[in-house]
């Protein structure tokens, strides 16, 4: 009886290992998906895991039929005192959001959608090097099986206050990471434009699989991605390792509109910078409107009441109508 439960594991691990469905990987400066070279184009969908099933997949529904391929989400997402996160303060599993993560992750690997699960650091947990590492194992342990998910090791890692991540933490984790699954697609993101010290620290020691910088959230930026990520490339070949520029969080309506309210000609013009510039990919950021009572519409933010597209307005549904022409 021994024997026939060990061999019974054995097998269902290697079904495990050679699930099918949709697998992401890196081709040059390019993202793929089934080996066939793929924009990522895509939205923010970060409080998910507290969202209705049913919402969900009209959204994902939804998603689809607009053109996405594509969402980010927080594997430790608390918006609006509502912790819905996948992992604890010490980065073990939390349940029923890991196994939420779970199911939402096999949803899109069966749909052929991309899923970036974002971690970050944060005034209320995640703090150490140990458990940082202990939130990315528990992460990659827990949703190995598929291979349509890239992992955020910490979201703008250089800020200077409870985000903060070193560059010799990350590359502990890393380490760590590729340990326990050495082709899961790595990044950690980065506030602003990087410089080319930076760049090279993150390309040399931390050796993410692609970049992701978040530029700033001003008027002139959208005009300033085609440059910026061709400036990126260059300085890749002089340090001599080339990867794809992932734009996963640009600016967004909503963030500071009495200093700039992108329209939907914005976001028009920097996803159309970011193809020229050949970036790999381009994220329609999206969160809680901060001039408005209780930050309604929250869009992304928290998706308890009503579902993404329901909570878009006026402007970021012209773009979306617009974006594919």
């Amino acid at each position: 009886m021994r024997r026939l439960a060990l061999i019974l594991l054995v097998v269902l691990a290697a079904v495990a290992e050679s699930h099918g469905g949709t697998e992401l990987g890196i081709k040059g400066t390019q993202f793929t998906i089934n080996d066939k070279p793929t924009f990522l184009l895509g939205v923010s969908y970060y409080g998910a895991l507290g969202a209705p099933k049913d919402f969900i997949l009209k959204d994902l529904d939804q998603m689809q039929g607009s053109g996405f391929n594509w969402f980010r989400v927080w594997a430790t997402w608390g918006g609006f005192e509502n912790d819905v996160a996948a992992v604890d303060r010490e980065g073990k599993a939390r349940e029923p959001f890991l196994g939420k993560l779970r199911w939402l992750v096999e949803e899109c690997d069966r749909r052929g959608i991309i899923v970036d699960v974002t971690l970050h650091r944060g005034e209320e947990g995640l703090k150490d090097t140990q458990s940082l590492g202990h939130a990315a194992q528990t992460l990659l342990v827990g949703l190995k099986p598929y291979r349509n998910w890239y992992l955020d090791l910490a979201n703008e890692r250089n800020i200077r206050d409870a985000r903060y991540v070193s560059f010799e933490e990350l590359v502990e984790v890393r380490r760590l990471a590729k340990k326990l699954d050495p082709t899961r697609l790595l990044t950690a993101s980065h506030a602003g434009d990087m410089g080319k010290e930076e760049l090279r620290r993150y390309l040399t020691e931390v050796e993410v699989d692609f970049i992701a910088p978040h530029r700033p959230r001003e008027a002139k930026s959208p005009g300033e991605t085609a440059m910026r990520t061709r400036e990126y490339l260059e300085w890749m070949k002089e340090i001599g390792r080339v990867v794809p520029v992932h734009y996963q969080e640009p600016f967004r309506r909503g963030y500071q509109p009495d200093y700039w309210e992108p329209k939907a000609e914005d976001f028009l013009t920097d996803l159309k910078q970011a193809r020229e510039g050949t970036a790999a990919g381009w994220c329609l950021h999206n969160g809680a409107q901060e001039d408005k009572r209780e930050g309604k519409p929250r869009r992304s933010f928290d998706m308890r009441e009503a579902r993404l597209f329901d909570q878009l307005d006026e402007e970021e549904n012209k773009f979306i109508k617009q974006m594919n022409r």
